[in-house]
């Protein structure tokens, strides 16, 4: 798939919002409020992409609320709950050198300083202390995503996270 056109998820439908259409959302961008700045949306509906725009989204309480072109009832709006929200990859900003979205790493393989493969980044999870890698190969290795201590540096041309961490035996 062209760049382009590869979709990125940001995050999901989450819940209805008053009558009108409003949808209650979950924001996989940082800060999630960050998630207004696309648009159109990817709506994923049935294992189809739907493109949509954003007419209005907020802050409200501790969530966010969005409303959607062509999503002006309730009973319209409840069929989105549960549905993947995405953007394609084009929509992001170019980062500076030595930056990366998390997407861009998933699925590059995971080296340790020893030239051991311990498999490829399947995830990365928020733990609120650090994010943690899940790496999957031979075995499962969960490793802090900690900056010089743990995760040595990344090669997207050779598609390589190089890792200081010794699995378990």
């Amino acid at each position: 798939m062209q760049d382009e056109k590869r979709r990125i998820l940001v995050g999901r439908v989450a819940g209805l919002y008053g009558v009108k259409g409003w949808l209650k959302i979950v924001s996989y961008t940082r800060p999630p409020e960050n998630i207004f700045i696309y648009s159109p949306w990817l709506i994923k509906q049935d294992d189809i992409w739907l493109e949509t725009e954003v007419q209005e989204g907020k802050v409200h309480g501790k969530g966010l609320i969005v409303a959607l072109e062509g999503i002006a009832e309730r009973d319209v709006a409840r069929g989105l709950i549960g549905t993947d929200i995405g953007i394609y990859r084009s929509q992001l900003q170019a980062l500076p050198p030595g930056e990366y979205y998390w997407d861009d790493l998933r699925g590059l393989q995971v080296i340790n300083r020893q030239g051991r493969v311990l498999g490829k980044l399947k995830e990365i999870l928020e733990t609120g202390a650090n994010d943690v890698l899940v790496v999957e190969g031979e075995g499962r290795h969960l490793i802090p995503l900690i900056w010089d201590m743990y995760v040595m540096g990344v090669d997207q041309t050779k598609g390589i996270i190089e890792v200081d961490w010794e699995p378990e035996k």
